[in-house]
């Protein structure tokens, strides 16, 4: 269990930060970078949350949860920690699972969708190209010989942002609010 007792250390002044085995890394390590980004796009569901009802809802907070399982898991470098906390197949399998139930009652796309439509449509999609940011950013991260995720680690990162997609859509009337891409809508002959 975590325990917060102070909230400002000040250990963190000299732009350092501690990993969860206590090594330190400067705030703007590749690691640090996609762990802050996995936050960045837990606090969009959360702004999201506010404009959605169940059971969208309960999707969203149990990914919420998820999420620092996953900032967590990139928190702790493989072989630093026994027994560290890491993302789970069963997590990437329910992930999967709920992208299935919500896209049985959205029909099929035959465009793009441009991100918007409802509030929590919106601050859905905002927190997909985050976490597609994320995904980058732990593969950047992973560039390094020495820095590794695990392949379920980074396949639940994935399957976060598609159903940040797909909940986008439900959250947009099942689709029906879904506003599509026209190419060259506003092109203008010369």
């Amino acid at each position: 269990m975590v325990r917060l007792t102070k909230i400002y250390t000040k250990t963190g002044d000299d732009g350092a930060t501690s990993l969860a085995d206590g090594a330190r890394r400067p705030k703007n390590d590749a690691r640090i970078k996609a762990y802050g980004t996995i936050d960045e796009a837990n606090s969009a569901l959360g702004i999201a949350k506010l404009y959605i009802e169940p059971p969208l809802s309960d999707i969203i907070e149990a990914l919420q949860n998820d999420l620092f399982d996953v900032g967590a898991d990139l928190a702790t470098p493989e072989g630093s920690i026994e027994n560290a906390l890491r993302v789970t197949d069963a997590q990437v399998r329910r992930i999967e699972a709920e992208i299935d139930q919500l896209n049985t009652d959205l029909k099929p796309l035959n465009s793009f969708v441009l991100p918007g439509g409802t509030h929590g449509a919106a601050y859905l999609h905002l927190a997909r190209t985050i976490l597609r940011r994320a995904e980058r950013e732990i593969i950047e991260m992973q560039e390094n010989q020495e820095e590794k995720a695990s392949l379920t680690l980074c396949q639940f990162v994935n399957r976060a942002s598609d159903l940040a997609f797909v909940a986008a859509r439900w959250a947009n009337n099942k689709g029906a609010s879904d506003v599509l891409w026209r190419p060259a809508q506003n092109q203008t002959s010369e």
